[in-house]
């Protein structure tokens, strides 16, 4: 099985039969992985810009 999965994977990246190669592979997982943390990050300066607008608004002490 596990040498079965080797050479189809070897196939795959000799562009003998079609499929995403382990390069591939490996930029889509840290493509996916970027976009996952500018996110995150996106979600925290979302809230803070939230909370900066409410902490500045006239009559607040």
């Amino acid at each position: 099985m596990t040498l079965s999965k080797w050479m189809r994977r070897a196939d795959i990246d000799d562009g003998v039969k079609p499929g995403t190669t382990a390069q591939e592979n490996a930029e889509l997982r840290e493509a996916r992985r970027r976009i996952k943390l500018l996110e995150q990050e996106n979600k925290v300066l979302r809230r803070a810009a939230t909370y900066l607008s409410q902490a500045n608004l006239p009559g607040m002490p």
